[in-house]
């Protein structure tokens, strides 16, 4: 039995290639929608790939499942509670598969989600070595997963329901049990996590802080204390993995589309989607397009600003960044894209269509024109956690993922500098203020990193009373 681990940095999560080299088979522990990473390794390995397994319906990913069932004919295994709308083996508590010389057996883990199952993976082959539970959104590496994501207000019954999958039934497990969970550092599923990608159990258990409360009503205060906000797009892929995603059939091969066809569009509501660097943004940009620099966190941003269905049209400085940034989309369902502004943003000036600039103050720039007591505005748009971390004094904070439907108590003609940590959440939030008339804005270069590294001052909460 050998594991070969899929990172997406950008979502946080992991998918598993489980190979049974024996038998020259493998399964996919929730595999995501580019499938086609999978097969290249599968084939590299020599191996056919027979199975998907799903440990829930997930709410930040759309599923591969089925597009490797259409390419492959790999057999869909997910919990019989999930009701999937297509061809599926359903299992329930206690159910085992074969995959080669590898032992699958379904565990009941519900919390993160009702339907959830982890999966208990034992070598038949070497019956003395310990088994290895894929956990998905169950135990994760120093965390959990959040409960909160199905229904607000099943989300302390399903805190309940976590705890007693923990403790009644994965922390029943022997300590060297290694676990790998799906949701990993950077998951928005998760509750702040490590950043190592795999545990065991008796890691776990000794040092996992969520593991050492004693009730459920503790668990849940604790666990629902320390939970961020998450994505709007969240809403939608749980419905479309439930029913069964669109076949793509591979990546999506975008159209490229002259400069005026781009305008027309986005007259018409499609989006456009600038995912150049920052600094090449704001030195010029098709108006009311949306900022999200293309990394790996690219898809997260896209699903946090840009209306989910609605279709988006990229705008890059060179075609190559295109297949990353179709990857990223198709992984969060995001299917519809007529394509890519031919040409780029040079192609648009030369068309002679009205053109955006954003402009740039540094942090020294900033702290001037405050000291003068002018009225600029700072506005920071970072976490809610890493505002309360520390932050510019007098500054205004509102998360950039909700700024497109804040209640914002600001000036439209009055002036506003914008900043994160460094400076790629600022230009996404600054282009959600232009979309909404705020025509007076300013980047921050460096964001909050290069004020504390300028040595100017940042407020920070005080010690906490006895």
């Amino acid at each position: 039995m050998r594991i070969r681990q899929f990172i997406d940095e950008g979502l946080g999560n992991s998918s598993y290639l489980l190979i049974s080299e024996q038998a020259g088979v493998a399964a996919l522990i929730d595999p995501q929608r580019d499938v086609d990473r999978y097969l290249d390794a599968a084939a590299v390995a020599g191996v056919r790939i027979t199975h998907a397994f799903e440990t829930h319906l997930h709410a930040d990913f759309i599923s591969g499942s089925r597009e490797l069932a259409a390419r492959v004919g790999a057999r869909t295994c997910a919990s019989a509670a999930a009701e999937l709308g297509f061809d599926h083996l359903p299992l329930a508590d206690g159910d085992h598969v074969v995959v080669g010389d590898v032992k699958l057996t379904a565990l009941a883990t519900p919390g993160h989600t009702p339907e959830h199952l982890s999966y208990l993976a034992e070598d038949l082959g070497a019956p003395d070595q310990p088994p290895v539970l894929f956990s998905g959104g169950s135990l994760l590496v120093g965390a959990v997963a959040r409960t909160d994501l199905v229904d607000h207000e099943h989300t302390v019954g399903l805190a309940h329901q976590l705890f007693h999958s923990l403790h009644d039934k994965i922390l029943r497990l022997p300590d060297d049990v290694a676990v790998y969970p799906t949701h990993g550092a950077g998951s928005f599923c998760a509750a702040v996590t490590s950043a190592a990608h795999h545990t065991t159990i008796g890691w776990e258990r000794q040092f996992n802080p969520l593991l050492q409360l004693a009730t459920p009503e503790e668990f849940a205060a604790e666990l629902l204390r320390s939970l961020p906000s998450y994505p709007a797009y969240f809403g939608q892929p749980r419905a479309i993995n439930q029913r069964g995603p669109r076949v793509l059939g591979g990546l999506p091969a975008l159209a490229p589309l002259p400069p005026r066809e781009v305008q027309t569009r986005q007259s018409r509501g499609e989006a456009v989607v600038d995912l150049r660097p920052v600094l090449r943004y704001a030195e010029g940009h098709i108006p009311g397009a949306y900022h999200v620099e293309l990394r790996p966190a690219f898809a997260t941003w896209v699903g946090w600003v840009v209306p989910f269905g609605t279709p988006v049209i990229l705008v890059s400085d060179a075609s190559d960044a295109h297949e990353e940034a179709v990857r990223q989309l198709i992984r969060i369902g995001y299917d519809n894209l007529p394509g890519y502004l031919a040409g780029g943003m040079a192609a648009w000036e030369q068309a002679h269509l009205p053109v955006e600039r954003l402009p740039v103050l540094t942090v020294a720039e900033v702290r001037a024109r405050l000291a003068r007591g002018e009225p600029l505005v700072v506005l920071d748009v970072r976490q809610d956690a890493e505002w309360r971390a520390g932050h510019i004094s007098r500054a205004h904070h509102v998360e950039a993922g909700a700024l497109a439907a804040a209640d914002l108590a600001l000036l439209h003609d009055g002036p506003i500098a914008t900043h994160c940590g460094h400076q790629s959440r600022a230009a996404t939030a600054l282009s959600i203020l232009e979309r909404r008339g705020y025509a007076n804005t300013f980047l921050i270069a460096g964001g909050l990193s290069a004020w504390e590294e300028a040595g100017f001052a940042v407020e920070r909460p005080g010690p906490t009373s006895p």
